[in-house]
């Protein structure tokens, strides 16, 4: 498999690329986040890659950090995201925009990217919820904690809270409290009141 390439940036017609790498001229598909930042053509570039093998087509994808390959290895990995879309994803948000999404759960914002609808936003919160923070550095701690209070604020508006007396609850937890013991302090913050 080949994993990275150094060469010459021989054209940039986006989301297309083209590396010159001793006389052999590859073709990567990138991230916009990607494109954004390479160098001016005939410059020496260096691209992580990934290979993807269809029965129809070898297609080598790029990007410019280990983050973003990455998280874009986590997206292919979910039912239903091909590359495309996680590259769509990735050329949309940061990888620190994804996974603050993700440890919210905010679907609005992932819905924000073309070709990402509802349903594909969910199951992508749902695919990467726990999974995305651990790759990027200086993230998952927060996110676990972001990703716990969710959670218990869930559990409460599943069991009939308003959305007031919920965020209310969940406003006076430690924000280290395992998630068990979030909603029985939760619940029982709200017996008092």
């Amino acid at each position: 498999m080949i994993g990275r390439l150094t060469g010459l940036l021989a054209a940039k017609n986006p989301p297309q690329v083209m590396v010159d790498a001793g006389g052999v001229g590859y073709e990567l598909d990138v991230p916009m986040s990607t494109f954004y930042n390479l160098p001016a053509t005939g410059e020496k570039v260096v691209l992580l890659t990934h290979l993807v093998v269809r029965e129809d087509a070898h297609i080598l994808f790029g990007f410019g950090t280990e983050e973003e390959r990455a998280a874009f290895r986590k997206l292919i990995r979910i039912s239903g995201v091909g590359a495309r879309t996680a590259l769509s994803v990735l050329s949309g948000l940061s990888v620190n925009d994804l996974a603050h999404a993700v440890a919210t759960q905010d679907a609005a914002r992932l819905t924000k990217v073309p070709g990402i609808g509802k349903k594909t936003a969910e199951r992508l919160l749902l695919e990467l919820k726990g999974k995305l923070g651990d790759a990027l550095p200086g993230t998952s701690g927060a996110a676990g904690q972001a990703s716990a209070t969710s959670d218990v604020l869930n559990a409460l508006l599943s069991l009939g809270y308003s959305e007031k007396e919920a965020l209310l609850a969940t406003k006076q937890l430690p924000a280290d409290l395992p998630v068990s013991e979030g909603i029985r302090a939760a619940l029982k913050a709200l017996a008092k009141s």
